[in-house]
């Protein structure tokens, strides 16, 4: 005799859980497209939900494009920290530099989700993404090893972010192949390494110099 339970269908989701698979399917639709590959209508059809459901949990494509933003910074984040926390005898900035590298090339499209939408500067300040990109970039100040002297640390941590940025961006649109400067884009990554370390000793020791003096 035929059970009169009714079967759960495969395709429902708990209280909560669609809220992270819209997640999960947004990064992966990103993974091709970026930003603009998300769309609410699509994903709900992908996940076999009703149109009206993912609205249970995101006002509108923007909330969803911010949560989305936000757990790709996470990622980004815990990749940097695996990167940095590897036994090495390469420094903590040449391996967190190689690893954005890495990312940058090898997940384009949640990279220009991240760094090339307006997601990020739309987020308030204490908002889940604003948090989640502060912990990226104190990351990037960790990595550099120095002592905080002022703010030349941040300083040095803003110029290295974006020179690794400029590297991504002219990569992934065919514009730096090396040839020119007879340097692979690791190479590359390097020189900027040295540059940044090596400028921020200089900008440490004088400052404290300068402090000496005052004393």
């Amino acid at each position: 005799m035929r059970s009169q339970l009714a079967r759960k269908p495969g395709n429902t989701y708990h209280h909560g859980d669609l809220r992270d698979a819209l997640i999960k399917a947004a990064l992966r639709e990103a993974e091709q497209g970026g930003a603009e590959a998300i769309s609410i209508k699509a994903l709900a059809k992908q996940l076999g939900v009703s149109q009206p459901a993912p609205y249970r949990h995101f006002a509108d494509r923007e909330a969803l494009l911010t949560a989305a933003t936000a757990e790709a910074f996470r990622q980004f984040s815990a990749m940097l920290r695996e990167a940095m926390t590897k036994p090495s005898k390469q420094s903590k900035l040449s391996r967190l530099a190689q690893a954005t590298l890495d990312f940058g090339l090898r997940r384009n499209g949640v990279y220009r989700l991240m760094f090339a939408s307006r997601t990020v500067s739309c987020a308030a300040k204490g908002s889940e993404l604003h948090e989640a990109t502060r912990e990226t970039f104190a990351l990037v100040i960790e990595a550099l090893e120095a002592p905080a002297v002022g703010y030349l640390r941040e300083r040095q941590a803003l110029k290295i972010w974006a020179a690794l940025h400029g590297v991504v961006m002219l990569a992934e649109q065919g514009l730096f192949t090396g040839e020119a400067a007879h340097a692979s884009r690791e190479e590359l990554v390097e020189d900027f390494v040295s540059e940044t370390k090596a400028a921020l000793a200089v900008a440490i020791k004088d400052a404290q110099r300068r402090k000496k003096a005052r004393a």
